[in-house]
């Protein structure tokens, strides 16, 4: 099946790689940023706030790698 994919995708154009990396860079970095910014202004503390950010972030990271797939293959 992965085959098939293949054969039916276009190739992207660079136009096209850079709106959806923007896409996914925004999807990837507003709640880890937002996540710090609400921890360390609760918290009060740094450090937690920083691996609480970055626990968030690996997080988004994981979901955005299952929605690059869905925006980054295009069919005919």
């Amino acid at each position: 099946m992965a085959l098939n994919n293949e054969k039916r995708s276009k190739n992207l154009t660079l136009q096209d790689v850079f709106l959806k990396g923007s896409i996914i860079a925004v999807i990837v970095s507003v709640p880890s940023i937002s996540a710090f910014i609400l921890s360390w202004e609760v918290l009060d503390d740094l450090l937690h706030a920083i691996i609480i950010g970055g626990v968030v972030h690996f997080i988004a990271m994981g979901f955005s790698l299952k929605i690059s797939k869905k925006l980054l293959i295009k069919y005919d």
